[in-house]
């Protein structure tokens, strides 16, 4: 490498550790009525300033990470970096800070809780800067909940399907919801729907647990319907937990 690119290089980058609050913490920022909005509550390790804590949960749970990097050149941190924009004590508390970070919306997935968690509550809890941290309040956008559709149908798509109106639908969740084997999760399926009711419905904490597999849920809970469905002359339901295990 000649000394003229090694020159450029060096004038181009410098490695090395810096206070997150260069960064960070923007006191003058006026939060946008798009911006995912933070409350933390903050208690620093000794000799770490308020204001560092709060731009290091800034960085960290957006474009930040512990020393400098080229590739920081290649985007637009000011666009995309979470700020800590105010810091104030928390009263009767000598060690303990709220700390308000605001979040450009283009960080999250649209549509997803769980991106928008993993980043905000995510790897900032076990940062070495602080003793402890909670998140304390969120304001979630209306720019930012109209990207969940919600539900691809509602009630008159579902009655639909049963071929029932008129008349409130009457369904229950499956007890106990959790220890019963497929065989009998499928068998109170069955009795459930032989004795009146439109539908049934697994309980949130059904997944596919080693007492009780998706799969063999699923099947149990298929010949339940249709068994039901030919003795009764009438179309039943069971609503499965279809949870996806990144969720």
């Amino acid at each position: 490498m000649s000394p003229q690119t090694e020159t450029k290089a060096s004038v181009g980058f410098k490695a090395g550790v810096k206070e997150y609050k260069l960064n960070y913490y923007t006191p003058e920022y006026e939060t946008k009525d798009t911006d995912i909005l933070a409350a933390f509550r903050v208690t620093p390790q000794p000799g770490v300033p308020p204001e560092e804590a709060g731009a290091a949960v800034a960085a960290e749970s957006s474009t930040g990470t512990w020393t400098t990097v080229w590739t920081d050149g290649l985007t637009s941190l000011d666009r995309y970096k979470g700020r800590c924009y105010h810091i104030e004590p928390v009263p009767g508390e000598e060690t303990q800070f709220i700390a308000y970070v605001a979040y450009p919306l283009d960080l999250f997935e649209e549509g997803s809780v769980t991106n928008m968690f993993t980043s905000i509550v995510g790897n900032v809890f076990g940062f070495k800067a602080l003793a402890a941290l909670r998140l304390e309040d969120l304001r979630i956008p209306p720019a930012y909940t109209k990207t969940f559709q919600g539900p691809p149908h509602g009630i008159q798509v579902e009655r639909d399907k049963l071929n029932k109106y008129g008349r409130p639908l009457l369904g229950c969740t499956i007890k106990p919801k959790l220890g019963l084997s497929a065989k009998n999760y499928g068998r109170a399926v069955y009795e459930c729907l032989r004795g009146g009711l439109d539908f049934t419905k697994d309980d949130e904490n059904v997944n596919s647990q080693p007492f009780m597999r998706w799969r063999d849920r699923f099947l149990f809970c298929a010949e339940a319907i249709y068994k039901s469905q030919a003795e009764t002359g009438e179309i039943k339901g069971h609503y499965l937990n279809a949870t996806a295990g990144t969720c």
